[in-house]
């Protein structure tokens, strides 16, 4: 079964139409890359999928339920978490506290804060800290980790490098790939695109609200990805998702 699907979603800022048609799937477990130059709907439509931004057609289905019309605190008890751009954390708050609120959700399941202190060991020595005084890469997985805390189905993550230095970015991409390599089911906003063909097993490429490419990250080179990205012609995926 499908952990996510999406089918011909159209997202409206007023008149704007920032999301025209998309339709992709996930499968449980897998990591869907999904890349674009800015303004090309990328958050809007991650913003959609968590609920933040209702569509204005099409559908959102999380396994064999129809959650389009879902408001967005309904969607972190079904399972969906979005870290947002900017990570948001309650900077007077500490790392711990900030963890613990991700467990309003009250799913069942293994994450807990042991747990995400394995996932980002560099979160151990400040684990007491204020979330104000955190690096930038501190922060950013101290907000991967306040969504893991609800056991999420499905966890969304918007820009995860932005902001963030090269060697800080390593670390954060280090810890996501034990997060990968334990089965979550991952939508990865990114706009380096080594970074995400690095870690995904699908690629979706956007440009002005539409898919223009769609492909196993697999079957697909650099240079195709990068003309898809800048709308030079509109080629065919090596291997669409079906």
């Amino acid at each position: 079964m499908k952990r996510l699907a999406v089918e011909h979603l159209e997202v409206r800022h007023g008149q704007l139409q920032a999301v025209r048609d998309v339709s992709f799937h996930v499968d449980p477990g897998e990591t869907l890359a999904l890349i674009g130059a800015n303004g090309a709907g990328k958050t809007t439509l991650l913003r959609a999928l968590a609920g933040a931004h209702l569509p204005y057609a099409g559908k959102v289905l999380l396994g064999d339920r129809d959650i389009t019309q879902v408001p967005s605190y309904q969607r972190v008890a079904e399972g969906i978490a979005l870290v947002p751009e900017g990570r948001r954390l309650f900077t007077d708050m500490s790392v711990e506290e900030n963890l613990l609120l991700g467990r309003h959700a009250r799913r069942a399941g293994d994450w807990s804060i042991e747990r995400v202190l394995d996932t980002f060991p560099n979160l151990k020595p400040r684990l007491k800290a204020r979330a104000g005084t955190l690096s930038g890469g501190e922060q950013q997985a101290t907000a991967i980790g306040r969504a893991l805390m609800g056991n999420p189905d499905v966890l969304l993550l918007d820009e995860v490098s932005l902001g963030l230095s090269p060697a800080i970015v390593d670390r954060v991409y280090a810890s996501l790939a034990g997060l990968i390599n334990s089965g979550t089911t991952i939508v990865l906003v990114e706009q380096d695109l080594d970074r995400a063909l690095s870690v995904a097993d699908h690629v979706v490429c956007m440009l002005e609200g539409r898919v223009v490419l769609e492909s196993k990250a697999a079957d697909i080179g650099r240079d195709r990805v990068t003309a898809a990205y800048f709308g030079l012609g509109t080629p065919q995926p090596a291997e669409a998702l079906p």
